[in-house]
């Protein structure tokens, strides 16, 4: 009896375990697999694609897991693998990548109205306020997800990774007169920022800075804290001048659009959503970082200069209205832009931002 009972219950048990097997193979076979590449120019020292790895592709994993029905092959391609810094939007057109952090500050003739941070210096340096106010502007203003689709893209999210623009120099700065003559390198459309200083802009992004300070092809850039520090930029610049010029929307999320609609329903929406707490998780890292990044300059040798609250004023009314000349600008064109601009500074002065210029007023 013994036996036989042991018997019995080892072919239930077997049984059991077989149908358990079985289950799981099903399951297995039922889960279909999608391959997304993801792109973009910067290394995954740059905070959003360090963001990137490290938060939106494990939370996407882990809410797909939960219905079991798909799974993402990520195939990673950064550092310029597949596109260059300057070039993921154009890469994504082409449907080089599947989804890529676009850096839109390089393409404002593209995207127009995501540059309305920029046209705004000195109003706010919260880049999860701000990150959040522009991802709302984009939901009450259809026209500036419109533009991307021209593109061949859908925008996902546009987000901030900067506490604040700040001033990097060779050699020892301590006022905006002290640009005159300099060559001062920034993203592009932030170069207004120097117009009547005397200052030669140069157009440039941050992966290039290192070298061009080393060479003298630049006595000066317009950077934020981290970045300077992720790339060392302390070696040939090593003097700050802290103007707290404030945060903007340099960055994107976008997905292909070819790639975008060939996902299923529950796919798209679990990176809708994800992408909108990578654009708050990254932010926020950016806030988090900004007070050890000013640690980390000063531990690597940097000089830190404060500039003063009246020089900050100064050089900010010194300024044409750039806000005022970009929004008419693209009224003309037949987009909101005066509405948009009213809107953004409506929205920072209900969040009591430290506003030094009403860009929509004067």
């Amino acid at each position: 009896m013994i036996i036989n009972t042991t018997i019995r219950n080892g072919t239930v048990a077997t049984a059991a375990m077989g149908l358990c097997l079985l289950s799981l193979n099903t399951t297995a076979l039922a889960q279909k697999s999608i391959s997304l590449t993801a792109v973009d120019g910067y290394p995954p020292k740059a905070l959003q694609v360090k963001t990137f790895l490290s938060y939106f592709i494990p939370e996407v994993d882990k809410r797909l897991a939960k219905s079991g029905q798909y799974k993402i092959r990520w195939n990673k391609a950064f550092s310029g693998q597949i596109v260059k810094v300057r070039h993921v939007m154009t890469g994504m057109q082409k449907g080089l990548g599947d989804i890529g952090i676009v850096t839109s500050v390089f393409h404002q003739d593209k995207v127009p109205m995501q540059a309305i941070a920029y046209v705004a210096p000195f109003v706010t340096s919260d880049p999860v306020l701000l990150s959040r106010a522009v991802d709302e502007l984009a939901n009450e203003f259809p026209e500036m997800k419109n533009a991307w689709l021209k593109y061949n893209q859908v925008l996902l999210t546009s987000f901030s990774v900067i506490d604040s623009y700040q001033m990097f120099f060779a050699k020892k700065i301590t006022k905006v007169e002290d640009f005159k003559d300099l060559k001062i390198a920034g993203a592009g459309i932030n170069m207004r920022y120097l117009t009547g200083t005397g200052a030669t802009p140069v157009i440039g992004s941050m992966v290039h800075y290192y070298n061009q300070f080393k060479t003298g092809a630049i006595d000066g850039s317009m950077l934020w804290t981290d970045a300077a520090v992720a790339f060392k930029l302390v070696e040939g610049a090593k003097y700050m001048l802290k103007a707290d010029i404030g945060t903007a929307n340099s960055k994107a999320l976008t997905m292909n659009l070819d790639a975008y609609k060939r996902l299923p329903k529950s796919v798209r929406d679990v990176i809708h959503a994800v992408a909108y707490d990578y654009r708050d998780y990254t932010a926020q890292q950016a806030k988090n970082d900004a007070a050890k990044s000013y640690e980390n300059f000063k531990k690597k040798g940097g000089i830190i200069i404060q500039m003063s609250d009246a020089a900050r004023a100064g050089w900010a009314n010194s300024m044409p209205n750039i806000g005022k000349d970009w929004a008419a600008k693209l009224d003309k064109e037949g987009l909101p832009g005066t509405k948009l601009l009213s809107a953004y500074m409506t929205k920072m002065r209900a969040a009591n931002q430290p506003i030094i210029r009403q860009w929509d007023k004067e």
